[in-house]
């Protein structure tokens, strides 16, 4: 569930490459290739960017049964100016994400897998969808995974988005971050440190990443830290932390981790999914693309640690 937005990158000045976006939108893309059954839960506008996203969706195996294509409303387009490492500086251009008052609330079955995140998930406008959405998950027994991506352009609206933040960590199963969402948000980079002060009280199950250096896990009894792998011809990060939580959402459903086993997970079973995750990450980083490649999706059946 979250937003669409057509990704324009740039490099030394120069496009190089569109593609449709938006954080869990890459992540469900990658899923859909790998042939999992899956839907996208959101809105575009009903203009050639928007009908772009849509047929996008549906090429690549992602269900449209909750996704809208919004008369009057004008597709989210961004700049993305990479540099030499191929790390992105963004320039947004959107409307104020807003819910439809008839938006229907998915069924979800026990042990599915809602992905969530980014000022989608916490700003006033969306909030009447959202929050049936996530009761509805949770009540039906599935896992929530929230990605905060919480970006330094929304640093000034902190405090008034506390409260949505606070109650979507509630609702969720797993929060997921990065070192730079926590910078911003609580001036630390130190998991353990967040963790115990600001994610433990509403969520038991917590993940930060810091890029190309350690992954922390938390959980209630134990803390596991995995260093992230090398990744060779790096040409754009863009969708690195919406591949990582693809690759992790596909390790559960392949491993066959339900919402129950996370609590009492092992090591080697919290390192599974993280190479999971990783492989996924590194993978799309090699393109101009925000999600893994066909190539590496029709291989990931077979793909063995």
């Amino acid at each position: 569930m979250g937003e669409t937005i057509m990704d324009i990158l740039f490099k030394q000045g120069q496009p190089v490459a569109a593609v449709p976006g938006g954080s869990c939108f890459n992540s469900i893309i990658s899923i859909g290739r790998t042939g999992l059954p899956c839907r996208f839960i959101g809105y575009t506008g009903h203009d050639r960017v928007g009908l772009d996203t849509q047929d996008f969706l549906s090429k690549n195996g992602v269900s449209i049964k909750n996704f809208e294509v919004r008369e009057g409303e004008k597709s989210a387009i961004s700049l993305a100016y990479l540099d030499e490492n191929g790390d992105a500086t963004y320039q947004f251009y959107k409307e104020v994400p807003r819910a439809h008052k008839d938006w229907p609330v998915p069924d979800f079955q026990r042990d599915d897998v809602l992905l969530f995140g980014s000022y989608y998930a916490i700003c006033e406008g969306m909030r009447p969808q959202v929050a049936p959405t996530l009761e509805a998950a949770n009540k039906a027994g599935a896992i929530l995974y929230y990605d905060l991506n919480f970006r330094r352009s929304h640093a000034h609206e902190l405090e008034e988005l506390l409260p949505a933040i606070h109650q979507n960590f509630r609702e969720s199963t797993i929060v997921r971050g990065s070192a730079d969402d926590f910078e911003v948000m609580y001036q630390s980079r130190d998991a353990r440190q967040i963790y115990e002060q600001h994610i433990r009280k509403y969520c038991m199950l917590f993940i930060c990443t810091a890029g190309a250096d350690t992954i922390t896990i938390c959980t209630p009894t134990a803390t596991f830290d995995f260093q992230a792998p090398r990744v060779e011809n790096v040409v754009s990060t863009v969708g690195a932390g919406d591949n990582f939580n693809a690759g992790f959402i596909y390790g559960l459903i392949h491993e066959n981790i339900g919402r129950n086993a996370l609590t009492t997970l092992s090591h080697e079973g919290w390192q599974r999914l993280i190479h999971y995750a990783t492989a996924f990450a590194g993978q799309a980083c090699q393109s101009t693309d925000n999600f893994i490649s066909h190539k590496f999706a029709e291989h990931i059946l077979n793909f063995e640690l």
